[in-house]
């Protein structure tokens, strides 16, 4: 059989090239990129924008006190507080200052970030459809807050590939923090109705980071390379066959974990950090699978040319004991969060590395349950809530977006989730309206029918491409 039969027959060529596709033929960007890669610091749970970075003191004299229906304007609520007898003001119980030369207000909680804010751009205005957890963390993966849609990982993955063929495009790492955790499930980083090479590899801690990966005992890599060979001729049969991408997958995914089985153990070997970095990055890096230690393997992957880098950290879901169990959240991430931005900027990754910091939502200015003096709990708040950006083509020291004195509705330049996927696409070079994917009879995309590049956030080499 010619070249030209083989690879008409193997499903367009995907048999043939399967791995090479997997490797980053897929790459389409539709300008030269200012951002490589993405770290996504994804904050499982809802953080209280109130009480982090949206400062409202004009609140502190209203303690107490009933929040208007006028500010409510009767917007849905949850189970949670929909039967309270009021809606008592809550002002934060943390102080605020002014930091950077950019002015940047962040609450006490946030010492190390404030260290690092002129290298970040806060936005103060964004708002999301969904009000529960689980349509509210899709909604900010996949676009849309049904299940079944191309996480943005995956869509970063297929629309321009890899840069290591000994690691995954999309690598995915869960953390779990000292408050109320809500269930996460691995579609969040799943591939939908694109072919399952661009889902996220989730790395676990301990001494096999990714399952199945090692080999049994006793079986030789010799003898693994002989029985992959083998299963890849079989497996190429039955694409010839049957033409099916996902057998083309197969092939490819059999290769990658062959070639992991040597990259994956150096890349979470940490002994070879110096002492610097542990104690950069705070006193929980050391200890495998913190949100500390997965920050410090998020720049490792970064240095390895990893296309998409997701920490999930889960605890943010504060209806009590807001007061406690944010410190305790902030104490976790704060210091680790503000070194990831440090050190890349040390070894000049930052400038090529974009890393978003953000929640599912933003929690309510007023009390859910008893609100005292040094204690209250927040509801959910889609209206309005906080996240920033960082480096890959982002403008530091900037804020974007106000809110009411309430911090319950957006003031000005509102920002909603697919304007956020859309600057994030357009600093990696890529056209949100242009990376689709046809499936049942339309074409699909990250960001639907919606979204706009934030301008204001692109630093002015973006801007001149724009």
């Amino acid at each position: 059989m010619n070249r030209r039969a083989l690879l008409s027959r193997s499903a367009q060529g995907l048999g043939a090239m399967a791995l090479q596709s997997l490797l980053g033929a897929d790459a389409l960007p539709n300008y030269a990129p200012k951002a490589k890669r993405v770290i996504y610091l994804f904050q499982h749970g809802g953080p209280s924008q109130l009480d982090l970075f949206d400062y409202k003191p004009g609140l502190t004299k209203l303690a107490g006190t009933e929040l208007p229906a006028s500010i409510r304007q009767g917007q849905r609520l949850t189970g949670m507080t929909a039967y309270q007898a009021g809606f008592p003001t809550a002002p934060s119980v943390f102080k605020f200052a002014r930091h950077g030369q950019s002015g940047t207000y962040l609450s006490e909680l946030l010492p190390h970030t404030a260290k690092v804010v002129d290298d970040l751009a806060v936005v103060r205005s964004v708002h999301t459809e969904a009000i529960n957890h689980d349509p509210a963390v899709t909604f900010c993966q996949t676009g849309f807050q049904l299940a079944g849609r191309p996480s943005i990982g995956a869509w970063i993955s297929y629309g321009l590939g890899s840069e290591n063929q000994d690691l995954p495009a999309f690598v995915v790492m869960v953390s779990q923090g000292k408050g109320n955790a809500q269930a996460l499930a691995d579609r969040s980083w799943g591939s939908g109705f694109i072919p399952t090479k661009y889902a996220g590899v989730k790395f676990r801690s301990g001494s096999d980071p990714v399952l199945y990966l090692s080999n049994p005992s006793g079986y030789t890599p010799t003898a693994r390379r002989r029985y992959l060979d083998d299963l890849a001729a079989l497996n190429q049969h039955k694409l010839d066959e049957y033409q099916d991408p996902e057998i083309a997958t197969r092939i490819a995914q059999y290769e990658m974990a062959f070639r992991m089985q040597s990259s994956v153990p150096e890349l979470t070997d940490l002994s070879q950090e110096p002492d610097s970095t542990f104690d950069l990055y705070g006193p929980d890096a050391r200890t495998p699978g913190t949100y500390a230690a997965n920050c410090i393997l998020a720049r490792r992957l970064a240095e390895r040319g990893v296309r998409f880098i997701q920490l999930f950290h889960r605890g943010w879901d504060q209806h009590n004991n807001l007061p406690r169990d944010l410190r305790l959240q902030a104490q976790q991430t704060d210091q680790p969060s503000a070194a990831l931005i440090q050190d890349l900027k040390s070894r000049g990754l930052l400038d090529e590395t974009l890393v978003v910091w953000s929640g599912e939502f933003g929690r309510t200015v007023y009390s859910q349950g008893t609100l005292t003096a040094t204690d209250y709990g927040r509801d959910h708040h889609p209206r309005c809530f906080s996240l920033w950006m960082a480096g890959g083509g982002i403008k530091g020291g900037v804020t974007h977006g106000e809110t009411d004195d309430f911090s319950y509705n957006i003031a000005s330049d509102p920002v909603e989730v697919h304007d956020i996927h859309a600057t994030l696409l357009h600093c990696l070079g890529v056209d949100h309206t242009k990376l689709t994917y046809r499936f049942q009879g339309r074409h699909y995309r990250l960001t639907d029918v919606h979204g706009s590049v934030i301008r204001p956030l692109l630093s002015s080499a973006v801007v001149e491409r724009f």
